[in-house]
């Protein structure tokens, strides 16, 4: 799924920014006198982590962290390459999920329990502190902020349409689609180009038809975890949805980069669409009396007599900072002074607000009503974040990358109805053995 740094415009060039401490050594090699290292990303999410080295940096002369910064997909492969060689950089930066289990399991990382469990279960949401945990060790702190999938909506095509409300069940939601068709608007936006969004949809479903356990079967490699009903079920949903002609006739055209989905949305050719927190900003920007007065948004329907609560989520749980293995002892002892003084802050979660991220941080309720817009919507994404019993992580983030590029292509067939919901589940098991 979409990462939330591809939803704020890039502040920077592919290329890497220079050093905020002048320490004289490659970011990634040892260091005799234990300065750290870090690799950022270069755009405007980023900043507050970026605002807390510059803070530490001057506050503690004696335990510099180097750090430089690179666009999102350019840092992933560079992550990957340098851990790969054992040269990663001190902080080892990742989205949680199959990656981090991956550097967990090859040692590439180190254990975190002792020295920061308590700071992070203290102050983060648990299903947030949580994506840092394999097993019952924890191996990354988060940073930055969550962004749940929404079901976002323009109340004025909906209205129109003679739909009163967000959809709060999937029978509301088909009756909803086939009134905004009559009315002659496409249904709900959908950027398949893209092919990840169609994941929101798969998940959602999965987890209302058959709870968050479904899916946790696949992330914990059980044979045959692909052919519980929820699954087969959730794909026939999905064809239901469109043969009844939900997406339109130009859904597989679209891609999420160039924002035709959101702007259609905005626009009012469609009803509604479902996506990322991440790309209210978007929203505002494209047109302020639109967020202000005809955006709506809700949870993704509730399946009749599915065994998932409404309350579940599905998204970007945040991004996450572990400690390279690599890394010198004094390296190390400044990385973890540096997570257990400075994750999220009172500084972070300030700066995090002001450029529209919500921390998943807990009992900041005030701060985040106060930052908030007229629409409420980081109150209500802080109140869905905190109440929710169970966050997915976006599936191709949480399972290994093969079998993430498999699920990718099986739903666009699925989307397409080039393939039934049995194929479905027979293509995605025979990735399991």
């Amino acid at each position: 799924m979409k990462t939330a740094t591809k939803a704020i415009a890039s502040l920077a060039s592919l290329a890497m920014l220079t050093s905020l401490a002048a320490c004289g050594n490659t970011p990634g090699s040892a260091s005799s006198n234990g300065n750290a290292t870090a690799w950022g990303i270069s755009d405007a999410n980023f900043a507050p982590a970026k605002e807390s080295f510059e803070l530490w940096n001057k506050n503690h002369s004696d335990q510099q962290i180097s750090t430089e910064y690179f666009a999102n997909d350019a840092l992933k492969e560079k992550m990957r390459t340098a851990i790969g060689s054992g040269n990663a950089p001190t902080f080892v930066y990742s989205w949680g999920g199959a990656s981090l289990k991956d550097y967990a399991d090859s040692g590439a990382i180190v254990d975190l329990t002792d020295e920061l469990a308590d700071t992070v279960n203290d102050r983060v949401f648990e299903s947030v502190a949580q994506g840092g945990y394999i097993g019952d060790k924890l191996y990354a702190t988060p940073l930055l902020g969550a962004q749940p999938v929404v079901l976002y909506f323009n109340k004025s095509v909906l209205n129109d349409a003679g739909v009163s409300e967000a959809p709060q069940t999937w029978t509301e939601l088909l009756d909803a689609v086939a009134k905004i068709k009559a009315s002659g608007k496409t249904p709900i936006a959908l950027a398949g180009g893209s092919k990840w969004p169609y994941l929101m949809w798969a998940a959602y479903l999965v987890d209302r038809i058959g709870g968050p356990e479904v899916f946790q079967g696949v992330m914990d490699g059980k044979a045959d975890a692909w052919s519980d009903p929820a699954v087969s079920q959730a794909m026939e949903m999905i064809q239901d949805l469109v043969k009844a002609g939900a997406f339109g006739d130009i859904y597989t055209s679209l891609t999420s980069d160039d924002r035709k989905d959101t702007s259609m949305l905005v626009n009012g050719t469609v009803g509604m669409e479902l996506m990322g927190s991440w790309v209210y900003p978007d929203l505002q920007s494209l047109s302020t009396d639109f967020a202000a007065n005809d955006l709506g948004f809700a949870p993704f329907p509730a399946v009749e007599g599915g065994k998932g609560d409404i309350n579940d989520l599905t998204g970007n749980l945040a991004n996450y900072w572990s400690v390279s293995a690599k890394a010198n002892a004094k390296q190390r002892e400044t990385a973890i002074a540096y997570l257990k003084d400075q994750t999220y802050t009172d500084a972070m979660v300030d700066k995090m607000l002001d450029i529209g991220a919500v921390p998943p941080v807990k009992d900041i309720e005030q701060k985040v009503k106060d930052a908030d817009t007229k629409v409420g919507f980081y109150t209500w994404v802080y109140e869905a974040m905190s109440s929710a019993p169970a966050f997915q992580l976006s599936w191709d983030q949480a399972i290994p990358a093969a079998q993430a590029e498999a699920v990718l292509n099986n739903l666009e067939q699925v989307f397409l109805l080039t393939q039934t919901p049995d194929q479905f589940v027979d293509a995605m098991n025979a990735t399991l053995k």
